[in-house]
Parts: C-alpha cells; sequence; structure tokens
C-alpha cells in the first residue's frame, strides 16, 4: 500500500453530501460486476442513476425493514456500492459470502454515530473496528494496518481526550489505501448506478 491519502482529501463529502454522510454505507468489491454484485446480493437489477445525489430518494422511499435500496456503480475492476441510510455493506451475513474469492472493504455510519469499517478477503473478515473507538479492533489481521490507519487519520489510542474529527473520513482514505480506489466529486457526480432492492439477511 504505497496510497497517502489522507481524511483531509475527503473534506469535500461533509461539504457536498451531507446527507449522506448522516447515514451511509460505502462498499467496494472487486471481481464482479455491478449485475453480478446485485445478484449475490439476492437483488434484480432495475432502474439506472446517474450520480450518487439521485440515490437519495429513492432510499428513504423503501418501507419496511426487510429490504434496502442499493445503487451500484462500475470502477473497473470494482464495484461501488452506495447506501443511504443502509447497512447492508457491513452485514457479515451478506459480505462474507461475496468475499469469496475476492476483497471487499467496506464502511458505514449512521445518524447515532454507531459505525462500522469492514475489510472483508475470501470469505472471512480481515478486520474490523468502529472509527470512533479504533483502539478496538477484531478479525483475522487486526493490526495489519496500524501504519496505514493512523497515515489516513484514526486515533488509535484509547485515551477520553483522543482526536474524534474525521473519522468517518478517514475511513474513505484507509478503503483508498486498501483498494486503490479514489472517490472524487466528479466521480460522485458522473457515475452511472445500477440500482435494485437487495433482501436484507436475517441473523
Amino acid at each position: 500500500m504505497t496510497d497517502t491519502t489522507t481524511a483531509a482529501d475527503y473534506a469535500w463529502l461533509s461539504e457536498q453530501y451531507e446527507d449522506l454522510m448522516e447515514a451511509y454505507c460505502i462498499t467496494l468489491v472487486e471481481g464482479l460486476t455491478p449485475e453480478e454484485l446485485l445478484h449475490a446480493l439476492g437483488a434484480e437489477s432495475g432502474p439506472r442513476i446517474a450520480g450518487v445525489a439521485g440515490l437519495c430518494e429513492p432510499s428513504y422511499a423503501v418501507g419496511g425493514h426487510d429490504q434496502l435500496f442499493v445503487g451500484v456503480a462500475s470502477l473497473g475492476n470494482w464495484s461501488l456500492m452506495i447506501e443511504y441510510n443502509g447497512y447492508l455493506g457491513v452485514t457479515d451475513e451478506a459480505m462474507l459470502a461475496v468475499s469469496r474469492g475476492r476483497t471487499v472493504v467496506s464502511h458505514f455510519c449512521n445518524v447515532n454515530a454507531v459505525d462500522h469499517f469492514c475489510w472483508y478477503q475470501d470469505g472471512a473478515s480481515r478486520l474490523h473496528f468502529e472509527p470512533l473507538f479504533a483502539y478496538h479492533r477484531d478479525g483475522t489481521h487486526p493490526d495489519e494496518l496500524l501504519t496505514a490507519m493512523r497515515e489516513s487519520g484514526f486515533d488509535l489510542s484509547d485515551a477520553d481526550d483522543r482526536d474524534f474529527d474525521a473519522h468517518s473520513e478517514a475511513a474513505f482514505a484507509l478503503a483508498h489505501r486498501i483498494t486503490g480506489i479514489r472517490l472524487t466529486p466528479d466521480l460522485f457526480a458522473s457515475a452511472e448506478f445500477v440500482c435494485g432492492l437487495a433482501p436484507v439477511p436475517r441473523r
């Protein structure tokens, strides 16, 4: 991992996508097309929407708690899945299976400041932590990325006065370092998403 991305490189998110940053889930999946990823999640391909902002309204229009609206865009050999107010990308029951034979990196935060960062690899959880509490980690390789985490902007201390600023932006930076996929304002504005309703797996 040679990328030097930091939380500061993703400051534009809170400025341009405030509604997304209030409750989001971002997932990067290697080696699957958007249609293949939707199929793996049990969702049928539906409408196409250009730009991340267009995903907001249909996401909140979904009724009930058994389905989540997801939008998936192709980024070369990766697929980017974005959920407003969703959490499928950090749900082990869904993503462990998707990660068999590939890498999946996802991160999530909701309106109650509950957050998760997940690095799945070949059917296993390689790294999981809560960005607000990055000093506590689990997974098969919980300490593999300590340097990258610090450089991305995470405070790994457990002190009460540790730095909480930009922890969500740091999650974007760390995902970039792992996958090599840089998310930019231009990409968010122009990407075409294949959308669908994915069932929420039973825990």
